[in-house]
């Protein structure tokens, strides 16, 4: 069991990685806001469909979810926005690594936050934005004296 667990996430991180580049190529030919829509519509579509046929949950019951519960969704979209516009000026995988050290650093600052974790785990947070910094800096150098 554990090794389709293992499998299947393995499988989410190439699909997130698939969509990330196909949205990055869509705002590249329209725009960032174009990318997320017609990612958002797609998904809703799909999604909705998987629900409808195999829920044993009613659809009211989905509809009087609290509002809160809708906030993820428009999360969603800004980060597919916001991931589109980025991957179409840095890269995929200057994008990728951002993001990830992004989701890092937020995960340790609400730890740290909500259960008083210390922010040790920061220094390697920091080491890979360095590290970042430090690859993006040499690859100017390398384009001025190539230009």
């Amino acid at each position: 069991m554990m090794t389709l667990v293992i499998f299947l996430a393995l499988l989410n991180g190439c699909c997130i990685s698939f969509c990330r580049v196909l949205n990055g190529r869509l705002s590249q030919d329209t725009s960032a806001f174009y990318a997320s829509f017609w990612n958002h519509v797609v998904g809703f579509i799909f999604l909705s469909l998987v629900v409808y046929f195999s829920s044993t949950v009613p659809v009211k019951t989905i509809m009087d979810a609290p509002a809160i519960a809708w906030l993820g969704g428009v999360m969603g979209a800004l980060f597919v926005a916001l991931n589109s516009y980025v991957l179409s000026k840095v890269g995929a995988t200057l994008t990728v690594i951002l993001v990830i050290t992004g989701q890092l650093l937020t995960g340790v600052v609400w730890d740290a936050i909500s259960n008083g974790v210390e922010l040790t785990p920061l220094l390697g947070i920091l080491c890979i934005l360095m590290g970042i910094l430090v690859t993006k800096r040499g690859q100017d150098q390398k384009a001025n004296i190539k230009g």
